[in-house]
């Protein structure tokens, strides 16, 4: 298949969190096997925790328990996992390269101001995370100021009653509604935002899947230990061709090579150019426009 070129410039960057954003999938793999060496059993091996990745919670312990066959209940195990997780979760740091790139993509925000200069344009961002609202708290207390480019409102999580049960990653549906989040609060006038017109971050083979289905391009950034597992899968994985959500309408899924999604080992010195991003001058964040409020509810309030 050609190798499509002619894409539009990206008008809305949506960005999953765990092991994309924040180092927390090596802390998810330290509190679960502190718990499998509880029990004598061995550790979490890549092949079975790159299913779990980028899955909402209740489908990956499903997963998670049929293989480490634990001899205590799911209630028991989810007690002690969930305090482990509130232990190790509040020393999560961003990984390479995610605040110089969150902070050159909210500094677009200048093209929509009148004293703006140049031929760029504001690139909108949300998160969509299976994280649910009480973990990403825990997750992002320290990064309060980092996490402030993602408005409350443009803020899906995996316990958000939108997503229906059962549609989280590798399903489109959280993708298509972050979309959405952006197109309901687009400034007056502009035209809304198509899913080509999107670039989804992921780290994980489910949620590059959802993006793909959601038809949007693909930025895929994995954890080195995932690349190394599933190595000579690369250009199925970028397809969504991985087979994640079992049988699917296959043209929601894409080719090898047409062009839609890339590798890339992490977030530093990201290819603004080759997406259509134009960045502004960093001295524009001293503009007292351009402050943003960091004190907004974890997401926004649905009525």
């Amino acid at each position: 298949m050609a190798t499509r070129t002619d894409f539009p410039p990206v008008r809305a960057c949506l960005f999953d969190m765990d092991g994309l954003l924040l180092d927390t999938e090596d802390i998810y793999t330290l509190c679960i096997n502190k718990i499998l060496e509880k029990h004598g059993r061995p550790n979490l091996p890549w092949s079975i925790k790159a299913r779990l990745q980028g899955r909402p919670g209740p489908q990956a312990n499903a997963l998670f328990h049929d293989w480490a066959k634990l001899p205590m209940s799911e209630a028991d195990y989810m007690t002690e996992y969930t305090a482990l997780q509130e232990k190790h979760f509040a020393h999560a740091k961003p990984l390479p390269g995610v605040e110089e790139l969150l902070a050159k993509l909210g500094r677009t925000r200048w093209f929509e101001k009148p004293k703006a200069q140049g031929q760029g344009h504001r690139v909108h961002i949300a998160l969509a995370t299976s994280s649910n609202s009480k973990n990403f708290a825990v997750k992002t207390q320290n990064w309060t100021e980092l996490f402030a480019v993602f408005e409350s409102h443009r803020r899906v999580l995996g316990d958000d009653p939108r997503v229906q049960p059962g549609h989280g990653k590798p399903m489109p549906d959280i993708y298509l509604l972050a979309l959405k989040t952006i197109n309901d609060s687009l400034p007056k006038g502009e035209t809304p935002i198509t899913p080509q017109e999107c670039l989804v971050f992921e780290d994980s083979v489910p949620g590059v899947e959802a993006g793909r289905r959601a038809g949007m391009r693909v930025v895929w950034a994995p954890h080195p230990g995932l690349k190394k597992e599933l190595e000579g899968h690369e250009k199925d994985i970028l397809a969504g061709r991985m087979g994640e959500a079992g049988e699917v309408d296959m043209h929601q899924l894409g080719e090898h090579d047409d062009g839609w999604a890339d590798y890339f080992p992490d977030l530093t010195n990201f290819p603004y150019d080759k997406y259509g991003i134009v960045v502004p001058p960093a001295e524009v964040e001293e503009d007292p426009s351009m402050k943003q409020d960091v004190s907004e509810d974890i997401v926004a309030k649905t009525t």
